[in-house]
């Protein structure tokens, strides 16, 4: 499961996230302290028009791509608890993974560095560092096939999914003005029209689910998201894709150094498997921590791959 996260908040950071332990009554939020990100969101007094919804979010996925270009200049530590539970609902199994997230050669990655407490031993450090090659090697691969044929794909090479498409698949209503964390922020609501034709299996999954998004206003990217899944979701009768309905995920986000925002807490509750992205059945809860710019190499040799990082003083350049 916990190798799904990146690929849950590069999505979230398009749509609208889901949203876990907090219940959400069609799409709205408590504006008191939530269970599932710790943020406090109180209205704020409506002193000025709103911006325009869908002007809203291209803003945001537009400064969303420009901020990719300062998140590769850092690193920083996860903790992923996952509890699993029986058919009673019963916790038979908690599992406790740390990792380091930066980005190699344009694609951010996920080093685990301990299980359980337990650090990896050299030989499953190397082994990690062989699937992270690899995955960027792919990654990789997949951009160029995308590029040359004129697709938009995201730093995975996956399809891309537009704010204009999102507002083809469903649609943004009711927004606020609040203020979160002590900055003011629009809310946003997010439903999926069961009616829209898609495209791909991403696109099902988005027209499948609703929720709210919460908008920094002045730096017009998303910070907080919270959602779920409307209808129990299956393709190929559950044996590629099975999520359960009122399966949530959510995802903080807060700024670092003033520059650049970057995951605080990514968390989901229910059961979902998708497309050999992610298999779970329970919650789990990463809270991300120790920001810090870095610089990455990545060298290759027969039989051994070797991924380094070194940190960077807050404040310098890479040369």
């Amino acid at each position: 499961m916990v190798a799904l996260l990146p690929r849950i908040r590069m999505a979230m950071l398009l749509l609208l996230g889901c949203a876990p332990l907090c219940s959400l009554a069609h799409g709205q939020s408590s504006p008191n302290e939530t269970a599932t990100t710790g943020t406090v969101s109180t209205p704020a007094p409506a002193d000025k028009p709103l911006p325009n919804i869908a002007t809203l979010m291209h803003d945001v996925e537009t400064n969303e791509r420009k901020s990719e270009t300062v998140q590769k200049d850092y690193i920083f530590h996860s903790v992923e608890t996952e509890q699993e539970r029986d058919k009673h609902g019963n916790t038979k199994k908690t599992t406790i993974t740390e990792s380091d997230h930066f980005w190699l050669k344009g694609v951010p990655v996920r080093k685990i560095v301990k299980k359980d407490g337990k650090a990896l031993t050299p030989d499953e450090l190397a082994k990690e560092d062989q699937r992270i090659d690899k995955e960027v090697a792919k990654a990789s691969e997949k951009r160029e096939k995308g590029d040359a044929q004129g697709k938009e794909t995201d730093p995975r090479g996956n399809d891309e999914i537009t704010v204009s498409r999102l507002l083809e698949l469903g649609s943004f209503t009711n927004p606020r003005r609040v203020q979160l964390n002590g900055r003011d922020t629009i809310a946003v609501d997010y439903a999926g029209d069961p009616k829209a034709k898609t495209r791909n299996r991403a696109e099902d999954v988005i027209r499948d689910m609703a929720g709210t998004a919460w908008v920094d206003e002045q730096d017009r990217v998303l910070t907080r998201v919270e959602g779920h899944f409307v209808n129990t979701f299956k393709i190929g009768a559950g044996l590629v894709a099975d999520i359960q309905k009122d399966t949530r995920f959510s995802m903080q986000q807060t700024k670092v150094n003033d520059e650049v925002w970057l995951p605080a807490i990514l968390a989901g509750e229910g059961s979902a498997r998708a497309f050999l992205f992610f298999n779970f059945n329970g919650s789990i809860r990463a809270v991300q921590s120790d920001y810090r710019k870095f610089r990455t190499s990545s060298t290759i040799l027969p039989g051994d791959a070797k991924v380094e990082t070194q940190e960077i003083p807050d404040g310098s350049t890479k040369p």
